[in-house]
């Protein structure tokens, strides 16, 4: 037999700098570089043609750099256990290697498998951490130093070369036709790959976020004014380490600046990195509690909402046809780049889980499929905390109208993204069924009272949070996953300490 073969699995880790499995079974012999591509799993219900289409994008840069490397990416589609021992059984797998994962409910039951699978067989499968999440984590007390001491960690430079190994190894990347994705037209998408990544970068850093702290939270503004980074993160064409490095290197560099732009540039990459803890926070809620993606995080609000949504409200919500504009601006502007700002995906949801009282669940796994960078750990923590149900957030309805008037005024992004309210005049175009000629435009009436369905939303819950024992509950949420003291001392700042969850960060997803 040849020399068994050290088997780095890619996952959500497209990139060869920053990689630590790859780079240290580079140093222990000959190494596949292997993605799976898994039918099974590109047909969950969270998961989307537009995804795949960045994944793909990312794929085929890395793809090329490892064939300069030496040894290309070898691509099976198929169930990763079966791939795993069809290998084994051929060549050998002296170890497997790949990033930790915190994934939704299928690729952690794909995880078990795969490590029951190594164990019987005797291989070794070593999984370094790639964000600031611990596996197996006993109390956050002191969550946040450890994330600064792993963002802190020297960053792995890719390995020199990789020993070609000899035989035939499939290269090709399936089509979202091949996987039998439904078409799923995304026309401004983000272009997926290291090199778009690093591009993202630059121009944030350097042009692009200097006042990101105050335009991230209006559309308006946010498609420039955000990072843009999520879906390089998500799918790993850039990692956590190489962002937070490059931030913190360019608050340095500002801070020896005599330049009047310094202070906004500071204030923006404070905030900026800040999220960045935030968004590992979010994922580890999920890696300590699996089952947030499937109920609700409090068991107090079981049963509050429909078991099954109203298929005219959700078909309406997921189509931008509320009857309400900036609702429905932003769900378009959303299907048409797959990417919108924190607090837009904040508002939606909020709009489908109290306005519409749909069940979280439906309205989240419509949302997932939408998000080019859909983060499981982020979402779904994030999908409750808009919907009330994780017992210790400040429940937020957001007015779908105040929402417009105070982050569109003057009604440009709702006319870019519905052009059937092209004739309402400034002052009505957030509340187009009040003005004289509503009953000319080719655009529904609100779907709901939204005064109305606010406050039967607010009453039910309030309602509910005053019932004996819901306390109790809340504190052993808070007591396992509220934030910690945050600080950060690569900026040289520290933050204020938080005793609970962040109730005014909003969705952090999008950074």
């Amino acid at each position: 037999m040849t020399q068994p073969l050290n088997i780095v699995w890619f996952k959500r880790d497209l990139r060869i700098a920053d990689h630590r499995p790859l780079f240290e079974a580079a140093q222990l012999g000959p190494v596949l570089p292997l993605y799976i591509v898994e039918p099974e799993l590109w047909a969950q219900p969270d998961a989307s043609a537009r995804q795949w289409a960045f994944a793909a994008e990312s794929l085929r840069e890395l793809q090329k750099a490892l064939a300069d490397l030496g040894q290309p990416l070898c691509i099976m589609v198929g169930e990763a256990v079966s791939i795993l021992q069809h290998i084994h059984k051929h060549h050998g797998i002296a170890r497997l290697w790949s990033h930790e994962e915190t994934g939704n409910g299928w690729t952690f039951a794909r995880d078990l498998a795969v490590a029951a699978w190594a164990k019987s067989e005797g291989v070794p499968w070593h999984e370094p951490r790639q964000f600031g999440v611990i596996r197996r984590l006993k109390s956050r007390n002191g969550w946040a130093n450890s994330w600064d001491r792993a963002m802190g960690e020297p960053i792995v430079a890719p390995p020199r070369t990789l020993q070609p190994i000899t035989g035939e190894w499939p290269t090709h990347i399936p089509t979202g036709l091949e996987l039998g994705l439904a078409p799923d037209p995304c026309p401004d998408r983000q272009t997926g790959g290291r090199t778009a990544a690093l591009v993202t970068l630059k121009s944030f850093l350097g042009e692009r976020g200097r006042n990101y702290r105050f335009e991230m939270s209006s559309p308006v503004t946010a498609f420039d004014a955000c990072s843009r980074l999520s879906p390089h993160l998500t799918w790993g064409s850039i990692s956590m380490r190489e962002v937070a490095q490059a931030s913190a290197a360019r608050i340095r560099a500002i801070s020896h600046l005599n330049d009047p732009t310094s202070k906004s540039w500071r204030a923006s990459l404070i905030s900026f990195i800040g999220r960045q803890h935030w968004h590992c926070h979010f994922m580890q809620k999920l890696e300590d509690e699996p089952r947030l993606e499937f109920e609700n995080l409090h068991r107090a609000y079981d049963g509050i909402r429909p078991d099954v949504a109203d298929p005219q409200r959700l078909a309406a919500w997921c189509a931008g046809e509320t009857g309400f504009p900036f609702v429905d601006a932003c769900m378009r502007a959303l299907s048409r780049h797959g990417w919108i700002n924190f607090r837009m995906r904040a508002m939606l949801m909020s709009f489908a889980s109290y306005h519409l009282w749909l069940p979280w669940r439906a309205s989240g796994l419509h949302l997932a499929r939408q998000f080019v960078d859909y983060e499981p750990g982020i979402h779904w923590s994030q999908v409750q905390m808009q919907s009330g149900t994780t017992g210790i957030n400040t429940m937020r309805v957001y007015n779908p109208v105040k929402q417009g008037i105070d982050q569109d005024p003057t009604g440009a992004f709702v006319r870019a993204h519905v052009p059937e309210l092209d004739a309402v005049p400034d002052a009505f175009i957030h509340e187009p069924w009040r003005w004289p000629g509503a009953s000319t435009l080719r655009y529904q009436p609100p779907i709901v009272d939204h005064a109305v369905a606010g406050k039967a939303a607010r009453d039910a819950l309030y309602a509910l949070r005053k019932g004996s024992g819901h306390g109790q509950a809340a504190r052993e949420i808070v007591a396992k996953h509220g934030s910690r003291k945050a600080g950060i001392p690569m900026t040289g700042r520290k933050t204020k300490v938080r005793s609970k969850a962040a109730d005014d960060l909003q969705l952090s997803l999008g950074i």
